[in-house]
């Protein structure tokens, strides 16, 4: 069949040389395409394969994730039938056989591969396959000149002499039939024109093996007769083709398959192409490598070789360079007695072996790249995969890809292949579960599958609720020689045989002993009371062995199984005192560095925080942008750490000073759910240890998540128990707060005079304390609350005297909520322009301060000004700026932003509605 259209032919043939495997979009793009900047192109792209499918018969260009593959057998393509046929040959030990499957795979050709094409990638592809059509040749020549033939290949050779004056072999093949055609002097003129020929276009001599056969030919050598000739003609090569099995559970992987198989073809000029694959134990490196290797070994015509080099394994030292060169030179045909004994001299035969050779090697399990220098082969045809825990970013000229875990649709795959997919169908949820406790780590995805194959007795819902159990997970991932634990322990007892290991060996074990999900330098410091740099110089080792993975700049993680396993060492290694005072230092740094952050962001918490000191400095944070970020960023953190602090036994002052001291940050995050557990779980270790101004103050603090969530009647009846024990406790001074929460909580319950009246208590409070920041709190929640009972002007000049105090301090997140309170009152007075000033000014403030929900409400009521003054495009504006941000701190969902966008003039938001 014919096809018209240059592209057409060019994603064809680009498929057909990767047939049955993915080629990327990406990849056809650039290799049929080139440097197009077309916008365009990916849909082109689409075009052309429509047309294929059009012209071919069958649907054999299939669509897959990424790209696209073409769906034929390999040898229904002349390229690999090819390499098939000559794979054959070399493996033959029969001459007559050889001959026969070269004659075959030599026919196969009809002029040059890829004629016509000029692009990159058919020029690469089409000298690689000149340069095998070449040795198959001169391979086929060599067996009939063993066969007695010579007579017959002189023609033959003579027009490849020509053709290619500069190789050195098909002129050594020459000589010899020309000799044994008894024609010696026509013998010696062909070494002499190859001596012009090499001096005049290379400017080198002849090499060595020409040299000798002119030297034998000089003598009449009898090794060169044909009882004995093949000594001087090229041995037929030993072809290996050491792969291991296929993995047949193999699953997923595609984009990395996909990049494999990119990179073994992109090899650049005059070198070998090398990819190199890292990450952690389990994850599937060698799986992956290996099937990889499988896929595309019929590109390698002289065959795959495949080390395992035990970087990482249990009980197994890494294997010496010299002596994996010995294994790989015995594999290449050289005799033990011939292998050299010195590391010089076994690398210079390695690289001289494979400097001409098209190979495939597979260095599996390396230690690191110094143990895979020597390995490299000198062939630029030759392609090599490496596989290690290490990164090897000294490798050179290795292309490098960071395996992780497998996502949840691949995990679940991978568990139905094994186990069976209608076990899985049948309990999804379990399956599930499964998948999540495993974590998406191929190993012990295997291992829970192999467990369910060999018991199917077990249901999946009986093998999740033993994974389960954290105290025995890794107990249950274990199975015949499999092992998660034993993964894990290579790279562990690695380090600690490492004298520049044993600091980051220490520190691993400690980081089991945490449940904050990320680790920073500065919360390991704290952890093993290092200094920071050591600190960071330890994570860093780590990251490097594979026990922890990036989170970030500056931050790293676990795996849930890696830490299951720290965990268990460190109640191993350490004694138990020593682990809660780890445990405990690392808790105080979070607490002195979240108190910092509370009094940046919101200086009036000085006063609740007063009695919460953390035992060592936390993170020096300067301003409150820094606190914010530093809350942003830690805030999981920073919560798991209050939650182990409230499940350590009989250290309530480290849990109730956390939660106190991450209440105000997590404030201004909008974190009320995450705040109202947290609080109800402190509180009830306040009542067992008996602390009044420990009740008081988590009462306090739950009556205003309550408040803000608009729950006023619970939230009024925790205030009331603040009250109560702070006067137990005897701190009146303790009270103010709580009287300013009481006050806005009766306010929304529409008990006006129980509110002015808890106002006014707290406000004699601060002014007989002499606190200007608390007056001035004060004055703004009762200018609220006169707003409310229509006291308007009351309302007006409340707040300015509110505003008038806040002038003299630097609070903008307090400052920007009174010019709230004073927008609002000039709204309801009809004072218009007086409310936007006011209402803008409110917003400024409040993003200055991050305080999201104090933007989102004073936008709110901009709009509401704007709707008033008839402007309704600039209302809208203002209203979908404050739903965008309730929806963003999950305070309001899509469906409920999208329900108030549908109103002609939307009603206020629940958020809005719960703040006075």
């Amino acid at each position: 069949m014919r096809l018209a259209g240059a592209r057409r032919l060019g994603v064809l043939a680009r498929l057909a040389l990767s047939v049955g495997q993915t080629v990327s979009s990406e990849r056809l793009v650039a290799d049929v395409w080139g440097d197009s900047s077309v916008s365009t192109v990916d849909k082109q792209l689409h075009i052309v394969v429509s047309k294929l499918r059009e012209t071919l018969p069958g649907r054999v260009i299939a669509t897959v994730p990424g790209g696209y593959r073409l769906d034929l057998p390999s040898e229904s393509v002349d390229a690999h039938r090819f390499a098939q046929l000559v794979r054959r040959a070399r493996a033959t030990r029969d001459p007559t056989t050889a001959i026969g499957l070269r004659e075959r795979a030599l026919a196969l050709w009809r002029g040059d591969a890829l004629q016509g094409r000029s692009e990159t990638w058919a020029q690469i592809e089409a000298a690689r396959l000149e340069q095998e059509r070449l040795a198959t040749l001169e391979d086929l020549v060599d067996l009939r000149l063993s066969a007695g033939d010579h007579h017959v290949v002189l023609g033959e050779l003579t027009a490849h002499v020509e053709a290619h004056p500069l190789r050195e072999r098909p002129r050594a093949q020459l000589m010899l039939a020309l000799y044994r055609a008894a024609r010696p002097a026509e013998a010696l003129e062909v070494y002499q024109e190859t001596r012009r020929v090499m001096a005049d276009e290379l400017g080198i001599e002849p090499g060595v093996a020409l040299d000798r056969l002119q030297r034998a030919v000089l003598a009449g050598d009898p090794a060169l007769d044909l009882a004995t000739g093949p000594g001087f003609a090229s041995a037929e090569r030993v072809i290996p083709a050491e792969l291991p099995p296929d993995t047949p559970a193999f699953t997923a992987r595609s984009a990395e398959l996909a990049w494999l198989n990119q990179v073994l073809a992109d090899t650049a000029p005059g070198s070998p192409a090398i990819a190199a694959i890292d990450g952690p134990g389990g994850i599937g490196k060698s799986a992956l490598a290996i099937h990889a290797a499988h896929a595309v070994a019929d590109r390698f015509p002289d065959g795959v070789l495949y080390v395992d080099l035990h970087g990482a394994s249990a009980g197994i030292p890494p294997t010496a360079p010299i002596q994996v060169l010995g294994r790989l030179l015995r594999s290449l045909g050289v005799d033990d007695a011939a292998v050299p004994a010195t590391m010089e001299e076994a690398t210079a035969r390695y690289r001289s072996l494979t400097a001409t050779r098209t190979l495939l090697i597979l260095l599996d399990n390396a230690q690191d790249a110094g143990q895979v220098r020597p390995l490299i082969p000198a062939g630029p045809t030759c392609a090599v995969i490496v596989t290690s825990r290490q990164p090897l970013a000294l490798l050179n000229g290795a292309e490098h890809r960071h395996l992780t875990g497998l996502d949840h649709r691949d995990a679940t795959a991978l568990l139905a292949r094994v186990t069976g997919p209608e076990r899985v169908h049948a309990e999804p949820t379990a399956a599930d579960q499964i998948v999540t406790l495993c974590g998406g780590l191929p190993l012990a995805l295997r291992i829970a599958a192999a467990r369910l194959a060999a018991r199917p007795d077990w249901t999946l819902t009986y093998l999740a609720g033993r994974l389960a159990v954290a105290t025995g997970r890794l107990d249950v991932l274990q199975y015949a020689d499999l092992a998660v634990r034993t993964a894990i322990a290579v790279s562990h007892h690695h380090l600690r045989e490492e004298p520049t290991g044993r600091d980051a060996s220490h520190l691993f074990t400690l980081l089991g002993l945490l449940d904050t999900p990320t680790h920073t330098p500065a919360a390991a410091a704290a952890l093993a009371d290092w200094p920071d740099h050591r600190a960071e110089a330890a994570l860093d080792r780590l990251l490097d062995a594979r026990l922890l993975e990036s989170a970030g700049l500056g931050r790293y993680r676990t795996h849930d199984l890696v830490h299951l396993y720290a965990r268990e060492q460190a109640t191993l290694d350490c004694p138990e005192d020593e682990r809660r005072a780890a445990v405990r230092r690392t808790l105080h740094h979070y607490l002195s560095t979240a108190k910092t952050a509370s009094l940046l962001l919101d200086p009036s918490s000085a006063q609740a925080l007063a009695d919460h000191d953390g035992e060592r400095p936390g993170v020096a944070l300067a301003t409150a942008q820094e606190a914010r970020v530093w809350t942003d960023q830690e805030r999981d953190n920073l919560l798991a750490a209050a939650h182990q602090a409230a499940a350590v036994r009989d250290d309530p002052v480290t849990a109730i000073g956390l939660a106190c001291a991450l209440n105000w940050p997590f404030v201004t995050l909008c974190l009320n759910r995450e705040l109202i557990d947290l609080h109800t779980r402190v509180l009830e270790i306040a009542v067992a240890s008996g602390d009044f101004a420990a009740q008081g103050l988590e009462h306090h603090l739950l009556g205003d998540r309550y408040m803000a969530m608009g729950q006023f009647s619970i939230s009024a009846e925790h205030h009331e128990q603040a009250l109560i024990f702070w006067k137990r406790a005897d701190r009146p001074r303790r009270m103010m707060s709580v009287y300013n929460g009481l006050g806005i909580t009766y306010a929304q319950l529409e008990r006006h005079d129980e509110a002015l009246a808890a106002m006014e208590n707290g406000r004699a409070l601060a002014e007989a304390a002499a606190l200007p920041d608390f007056q001035a709190i004060f004055l703004c929640n009762r200018a609220v609350i006169y707003g409310k009972l229509g006291r308007l002007a009351d309302a007006i000049a409340t707040a300015q005297a509110s505003l008038a105090l806040w002038a003299e301090l630097d609070n903008p997140f307090r400052e920007g909520i009174t010019f709230d309170a004073l927008a609002d009152a000039h709204r309801r007075a009809g004072q218009l322009d007086e409310a936007e000033s006011a209402y803008r000014t409110a917003v400024t403030l409040q993003q200055e301060a991050d305080y999201h929900l104090g933007t989102a409400t004073s936008l709110w009521g901009l709009g509401q000004t704007y709707h008033d003054l008839g402007r309704d495009n600039e209302a809208w504006t203002c209203w979908r700026r404050s739903l965008d941000i309730l929806r963003d701190v999950g305070l309001l969902t899509q469906d409920e932003v999208d329900h108030h966008l549908s109103q002609a003039v939307p009603d206020t938001p629940g958020p809005i509605m719960n703040v006075l």
